[in-house]
């Protein structure tokens, strides 16, 4: 389960600092070269320990270099790409070998979906989510190729992780659930062309489900996806961005999820009136930040927490900061180049106080 970075192309442009959000994968495997036997060079597959996992796959510099490779390519096709590169082993050089241009394209027929929900039942299993949507249906859990006669119409797929082979039953699914795999993965293109929720990377989703029950899978609810036993309660609307009339009133909107920010920002809008920095602290950091800075009163389990919460950051403040910056990063850049108005923090002491550590700073 790779590593994700969203870089901003208007800051590209202006050689600013593009890169505005980072998420660290659970990265289990490598490619090396390695000689054999007949002292030939060959590739091998091992296994990362786990400080290896906690580090960022690439540096700052590489993941701009790769920006810059992409827009050269996205501008010679005048056309959005679907762009694949690797990182030589030997001479630790970038390469691109690859690119096609996207099959999908969001948004075109100018209709705004949108999913409330009502009820939901236990979390059995969590990773990236993929489209927007809702699928409820029977999980069918299927290991191997052989097996996929068991797929009925409507059923949910959950498996390890999928490739071309699997194309024939994935199409009667109402959703996909795979312990492997990242947004660009065979199961995630599949689900985006076929126009199905999905929901890749989550690690022991084949164990945590039970084969024939009921769930269902939410990729309504920002980055995360979330599979809940039973069948949940929700809402479908559906609005005609088109057929909206011009009005002169600027209607501004409050935004407080970083992760729904670009779904938003096609609601016709003249920028943010409110974007809230509580709400940025509470969802992508989660830790007090008087933790942070004063973390030798804690104890050994919270500052354990925290160390794993901040992994691939130089340290637990490095991580605060960044985090900050990147939720607020990622709204202006969503609703760019309207204004974006940024309310500081007003969380009260019982909203502190439910962050890690919080108890032990907040009455």
């Amino acid at each position: 389960n790779p590593d994700e970075f969203y870089v901003f192309k208007p800051s590209l442009k202006k050689k600013k600092y593009p890169v505005i959000r980072k998420s660290l994968g659970n990265k289990s495997t490598k490619l090396i070269y390695s000689k054999n036997k007949n002292f030939d060079q060959s590739v091998q597959t091992i296994d990362l320990d786990q400080k290896e996992r906690e580090k960022f796959s690439i540096t700052d510099e590489e993941i701009i270099s790769l920006s810059r490779f992409g827009f050269i390519i996205e501008n010679h096709y005048e056309k959005p790409m679907d762009i694949e590169w690797a990182k030589d082993g030997i001479d630790g050089k970038l390469y691109i070998v690859q690119a096609r241009p996207i099959t999908v394209m969001h948004n075109q027929d100018q209709k705004l979906n949108n999913y409330h929900i009502k009820s939901k039942g236990k979390i059995l299993a969590t990773g990236r989510s993929v489209g927007y949507g809702v699928g409820i249906g029977r999980a069918k859990i299927i290991h191997r190729l052989e097996d996929m006669f068991l797929i009925d119409e409507g059923d949910i797929l959950v498996t390890n992780h999928t490739d071309p082979n699997w194309e024939p039953i994935m199409k009667k699914t109402s959703a996909i659930i795979t312990n492997k795999g990242g947004r660009t993965c065979h199961a995630a293109i599949i689900a985006r062309e076929l126009g199905i929720p999905a929901i890749v990377g989550c690690i022991d989703a084949t164990e945590n489900i039970q084969d024939e029950s009921t769930i269902s899978v939410s990729c309504a609810e920002g980055d995360q996806g979330f599979v809940y036993e039973g069948s949940i309660e929700y809402e479908k609307t559906v609005k005609n961005i088109k057929s909206l009339p011009k009005i002169d009133t600027k209607i501004m909107l409050n935004i407080g999820n970083p992760d729904r920010a670009f779904y938003f920002s096609n609601i016709p809008n003249e920028g943010v009136g409110l974007a809230r920095i509580e709400f940025i602290i509470n969802r992508m950091i989660g830790i007090h930040p008087n933790a942070i800075v004063n973390s030798q009163g804690l104890n050994n389990e919270l500052k354990t927490k925290i160390e794993e919460l901040s992994s691939g950051y130089e340290n637990p403040k490095e991580f605060y900061i960044s985090k900050l910056a990147e939720g607020i990063s990622t709204i202006a850049a969503a609703f760019y180049p309207k204004p974006v108005i940024v309310r500081l923090s007003d969380f009260k002491s019982n909203e502190y106080a439910s962050l890690l550590g919080g108890n032990t700073f907040e009455p």
